[in-house]
């Protein structure tokens, strides 16, 4: 969704896959010789770590499967695929606490050593918007399975899976950014007027950018491979600790967001369910609210969550069905456009700030896509491709659901789709079971973080763990019950947090992992993005605690 430019001075040309291929073949014609060096050049060549103590431990692998980053036919560990090692982890999340050992545990040999070319020796060109950068290859290693087959390790002393083409990379980054924010884009265009569209490609621009100083701080040294990593080299532990609160805040909230979703779509279905005893009226709204924490919490509980992701992969699939059959009901079901159209409302406007904001939430998972890539100078084509297709769906729901509902746009166009119609049926049931798959995918990273502080080896952490995933479903329950506004949610999340992580953060990193390579142009740019990331930030989260409290007391 955040690929509104494309500047091919934004590149930053690497060639890490070619040399990594001819490094594993090495290892495995070499093995001998490998064998006799010396430990002076085993220590030299060990990769340097920003987190190996750090909390969180877990971020990088539960963001890898909630991102659905792994390719299905790559076999790690002497695995069929990093599906299933992936699994291998979430099992463990649950009867112990997370370790970098607990992955490799099924290497027998030990670390061998790995010839690092020159980081000079690639040097990419310098480019007005990002300067010239050392090459990461001095963060991975290789080492042998149980099986004897070279594994590619990076600085977390975990496996990567490097062979992510570019159309999985892309399909990986629109299924991130095309989420359940699509559904409100009518509505942030009835909050925000016609002229109000116009935040959604300016925030689409500078989010693209933002994408690629993420990848520029990725590359400024060795052993970042995660926006945690990120936050701990530009202000430290505090600063890596910091990070990742914000970011798990931002996937409780969009669990919270999967609540009020489902508890609004499935009692526009069934608007009469109910239930009643001992004098306690239970109504739809209520009623499919709890329905849907009880259904996703078995799925909390999974141990193999490998078939949900896939399933959750889907969501793009999901994406485009939603679309279509707006279109359908608009064009062909003859429902046409009556609704009458302003073209900016002043008034509104910081809710729809928020609104968009929240379209172009991917950040968190950008870095694990970045080095889940085979060919990793191709990620800003990935980020142009992903951000250009999803701006465009945006865009044409938008304005085809505020031409078609007008000032009776809802918080979810869905809503106010005619009910006797198939394709509203499809649209509302695609958007009902959606959030399903990707419930237990969202809430699990917070769960596996929260699990870290539990100690070692302790005999009740396997019954620890299922109280902190039961109290993380219920305790998004009650807040969804207690406000119970998908838009204005919506509009505070992406003021609040997206803000935040997507437009603020990586300028702010950027600026202090390389504030000595940095021109006068880029921190130029960076300030404004900034500028732009606190002002729209401190409005919308203004405007939409406002609209909330006003709600609520009324």
């Amino acid at each position: 969704m955040k690929n509104s430019v494309s500047d091919r001075s934004f590149y930053i040309e690497s060639s890490d896959d070619e040399d990594l291929e001819k490094e594993i073949d090495n290892e495995d014609g070499n093995e001998s010789d490998s064998s006799g060096l010396s430990a002076d050049n085993q220590n030299h060549n060990q990769p340097s770590s920003y987190n190996t103590a750090a909390w969180p431990q877990s971020y990088r692998q539960s963001i890898d499967m909630l991102g659905s980053v792994h390719s299905p036919s790559i076999g790690l560990l002497g695995t069929p695929s990093l599906a299933r090692f992936g699994s291998s982890f979430l099992s463990s999340s649950l009867t112990r606490r997370f370790t970098p050992e607990a992955f490799s545990s099924s290497i027998s040999k030990p670390l061998l050593p790995t010839v690092i070319d020159d980081p000079h020796k690639h040097a990419p060109p310098h480019s007005p918007l990002g300067p010239s950068l050392p090459s990461r290859r001095s963060s991975i290693s290789v080492r042998r399975d149980d099986k004897d087959k070279p594994v590619v390790i990076d600085s977390h002393g975990l496996p990567i899976s490097r062979h992510s083409t570019f159309g999985q990379a892309v399909v990986n980054g629109i299924n991130v950014l095309c989420g359940v924010g699509i559904l409100s884009t009518p509505y942030a265009m009835k909050e925000g007027g016609w002229m109000g569209l116009s935040i959604l490609m300016i925030f689409a621009v500078l989010s693209f950018y933002t994408g690629i100083l993420l990848r520029a701080c990725l590359d400024s040294r060795p052993g970042l491979e995660t926006y945690p990593d990120i936050g701990q080299a530009a202000f430290g532990a505090m600063g890596r600790v910091a990070i990742s609160i914000v970011l798990y805040v931002e996937l409780y909230a969009s669990c919270i967001e999967y609540v009020i979703l489902e508890s609004d779509n499935l009692s526009s279905l069934f608007p009469r369910a109910h239930i009643s005893f001992g004098g306690l009226e239970i109504n739809a709204h209520l009623l499919f609210a709890i329905a849907t924490a009880l259904a996703v919490l078995p799925t909390v509980y999974l141990r193999d969550l490998s078939i949900l992701s896939y399933i959750s992969a889907g969501g793009v699939v999901a994406s485009i069905v939603v679309v279509l059959c707006l279109f359908w009901v608009g064009l062909v079901d003859d429902v046409g456009f009556h609704g009458k159209v302003t073209p900016l409302n002043l008034s509104s406007l910081p809710v729809a700030l928020g609104l968009y904001g929240f379209c172009y939430s991917g950040h968190a998972v950008f870095p694990n896509i970045y080095s889940s890539m085979g060919n990793q100078s191709q990620f800003p084509a990935v980020l142009l491709t992903c951000f250009g297709i999803c701006t465009l769906m945006y865009a044409g729901v938008a304005v085809m659901g505020y031409l078609m509902f007008g000032e009776s746009t809802l918080s979810q166009y869905t809503l106010n789709l005619p009910q006797d119609l198939v394709a509203s049926k499809i649209a509302v049931w695609t958007t009902v079971v959606n959030p399903f798959t990707k419930y237990a995918l969202t809430i699990s990273p917070v769960a596996m973080s929260l699990e870290e502080f539990i100690p070692p080896n302790h005999p009740k952490s396997h019954i620890y763990s299922i109280l902190i995933r039961t109290g993380l479903v219920f305790s998004t329950l009650l807040v969804g019950l207690s406000v119970p506004f998908f838009g204005l949610m919506m509009s505070l999340i992406g003021s609040l947090l997206t803000m935040l992580v997507t437009l603020i953060l990586p300028c702010v990193c950027y600026l202090s992992i390389l504030r000595g390579k940095v021109t006068i142009l880029q921190r130029a740019l960076c300030c404004i993005v900034i500028a732009v990331g606190v002002v729209a930030s401190a409005f919308g989260s203004f405007s939409a605690l406002k609209k909330i409290v006003e709600e609520l007391s009324s």
